[in-house]
Formats: C-alpha cells, structure tokens, sequence
C-alpha cells in the first residue's frame, strides 16, 4: 500500500482526510482541560477521517463529554465486557473494534498532533505495523525540562516511550488486543505487536506535541515511571545500582569528584537532544536537567521496588498493579499458539 492510498477526498469539496481512526481513550477522574481538547478535535476532523474518543469519566463527567463532542466526533463509553486494571487499555481495545480503517492512531489526551505529523505516522503504517513518534513538550515549565532530560537520555540509548503509537488494527487483532493489568501500557503493546510477528517503526524524526502536566501531576508520576523499569531488567539493575555507587565514589572522593560523571551524563543528554534534528524541539537547558533527573530515578526505583515487596504492585487509581509489563518471551509463547499470528 503506498503512501498515497491513505488519502481520501473528504465530504467537503476540496478536502482531503487521512482514511485512518484517531482512537483517544479518555477516563478523567477530576475535571480535565475539556476546552482545549474539543479544540483539539475541532482540529482532528479536518485531517482524519475517523476519531473515536472512548471515555470512561465519571457519569457526570461523561455527559458533559457527550454533550459537547458527540456532534463533531464519535464519542462513547469503554465496552462492558471490558474490566483491566489500566483503564486506557479498555479504550484502545474498544477503538480497535469500532474502527472502520486499518491504521489506527492511539494517542493520550495530552498529546497534540497537528496535520503533518498526522501523515508521517499514517504513512509510515504503510511499511510497518507499529509507529513510534517522538513526543516533546510545550510549554516548557521546569518540570517539564526535567522530564526531558529522561527523552534525550532515552534518545541517545535509542529511543524515547511517547504517549502516542499508531499501529495496524489487522495486527492488534490477530495478537488477541493487548494486556491490560499492566502498569506500562505502551511497553506492552510495542512489544505484544512484535511477538506477534509484526514489525516496530521507530521515528525519532516525527515530533509530535504533548502538553506538560501540572507540577502537582509531575509529582505525582515520580514513583510510578520509576515502576516502569520492573518491566527492563538491564534498566533496573542499571538504576539500583546508581545511588549504591555515587555513595562509594563521595565517601572515597568527596563532592566535587561527582562533577565528572554529571558532565558525562549531560553530553550523553546532548546526544539525544542532536539525534534526527531534535534541537529544533528540546533547548539546551533541558541536557543540564539530565543529572537531576538521573539522581531522582536512583532514589525513586529503589522505593519502586519497596511498592512492589511491601504493596504487591504500584497503586494506580487505588489499586496496586503487580506488573510493569509482560516479559518478550512469555508474550512469545502466548502467541505461538494462535494461529492468525505471523511467526516470530
């Protein structure tokens, strides 16, 4: 299929929509920037031909949902039968049965696609059966910088994990859908997509816009990123190891001999942030976060792993959630057997 079969003339004269499926799973406990998103999808529907917001709010929060989106988008409820741990999940499964194209794009309620970003992941579902974007925030708060720092050390080691992926309905399916008792959505589905025989896009290229969380929100996230390494045994060995060893090195060398290995890490920073043009989208400043960050991650995975021993999980919503996300190999094995799924 080439890049121009996902193009099809709108019902407007002259306009022409992406023939692709924007799924939004959406589940807002409080109320939420609910302006900015109808905005947002004000915009959607001049680009893309299908966009389903899936929500699961609260029923007062639903109905005003409905009354403000149900003309201008598909808005509705998760399916009943539908009951993961991590609600987004029942979202994405819901939008993958409903849609009516192949190439669905999957995307937070934060995250601010504008229309040739749209088309470069649309497009790149031509050659793949998954896209991953890259994700940058604006407005840049400070804690904002300071989340960057872990994208540009990310993107120097390879590749950063965005609120957004675009993949092909045909290949969700066969795999069954998705885990959703897992705290690391998207981990999960990159990887069930692979074990199923398909293949992974990664485009450090395609900068999609994500609007920061509050400060109070960024706090919030501290201990449940640092979970996410549960599902990375080289990371988390890597991030338990940090606080142990800078411990050593001060009671050996004192303070200052820590001015070696912080500049180390901002150049490693400064890597990420020169890969695929990312200096267009991610200040400087944001590399000279990076050590900060790196001291957070090493304190927050050790309480990471207290969760874990003493909870049983990490509390998402009220409910500690065991998993990070499900080991490749155990994915593998589970979908060897189905046999609409390409061998891996």
């Amino acid at each position: 299929m080439s890049g121009l079969g996902v193009l099809r003339r709108g019902k407007s004269a002259g306009v022409s929509l992406l023939a692709s499926t924007y799924v939004l799973p959406l589940s807002w406990l409080a109320d939420g920037p609910v302006d900015d998103v109808t905005a947002y999808l004000a915009d959607l529907r001049t680009w893309i031909d299908e966009v389903l917001v899936v929500d699961g709010s609260a029923p007062d929060r639903y109905d005003d949902h409905h009354r403000r989106w149900s003309g201008l988008v598909t808005h509705m409820r998760p399916d009943a039968d539908l009951h993961a741990l991590n609600g987004k999940v029942d979202g994405v499964i819901t939008g993958m049965r409903r849609a009516r194209h192949e190439h669905l794009v999957v995307a937070d309620d934060d995250v601010r696609y504008d229309r040739a970003s749209l088309e470069t992941v649309v497009e790149a579902l031509c050659d793949a059966d998954l896209v991953r974007p890259q994700n940058y925030f604006s407005p840049l708060p400070w804690h904002a910088r300071w989340d960057t720092a872990r994208t540009l050390l990310n993107r120097a080691m390879g590749a950063d994990f965005p609120g957004t992926l675009a993949v092909r309905r045909s290949t969700l399916q066969a795999a069954g859908g998705y885990d959703g008792d897992v705290l690391f959505e998207n981990l999960e589905l990159i990887r069930t997509v692979q074990a199923a025989g398909g293949t992974a896009c990664t485009r450090l290229d395609c900068y999609v816009r994500r609007v920061p969380p509050t400060t109070e929100r960024f706090l919030s996230q501290r201990v449940r990123q640092a979970y996410d390494e549960l599902a990375r045994p080289v990371h988390l060995a890597a991030g338990l190891a940090v606080a142990p060893t800078v411990a050593v090195f001060v009671g050996r060398y004192g303070l200052r001999s820590l001015a070696v290995p912080a500049t180390a890490v901002v150049v490693v920073a400064e890597v990420g942030r020169r890969r695929a043009g990312g200096i267009r989208f991610f200040p400087a400043t944001c590399s000279l976060f990076a050590p900060a960050w790196l001291a957070e991650r090493a304190v927050y995975i050790w309480v990471a792993v207290g969760f874990r021993l003493v909870l049983g999980g990490c509390p998402y919503r009220g409910v500690p959630i065991e998993r990070a996300a499900t080991p490749v190999r155990e994915l593998r094995r589970r979908l060897a057997g189905t046999p609409t799924v390409k061998a891996s």
